[in-house]
């Protein structure tokens, strides 16, 4: 799966995060290492959602616009 990320240059690195995924952020000292972080903050991510989501009922709305 693809994920779009925000990348921006800081002045310890190099700071990453999700706009898809609320919270889901990592940093690096270059940009290599912030997009190889981030990687791995979304596979972290994705398992606790997993979890908090095991015994969820889930459902699907549309929402205009």
């Amino acid at each position: 799966m693809t994920y779009r990320v925000a990348l921006k240059k800081s002045k310890e690195g190099f700071a990453v995060w999700v706009p898809g995924l609320p919270g889901c952020w990592s940093q690096g000292e270059s940009e290599a290492e912030a997009l190889a972080n981030i990687q791995e903050a979304i596979h972290e991510y994705l398992e606790v959602v997993g979890d908090i989501l095991e015994d969820a009922e889930i459902r699907e709305v549309r929402v205009a616009g």
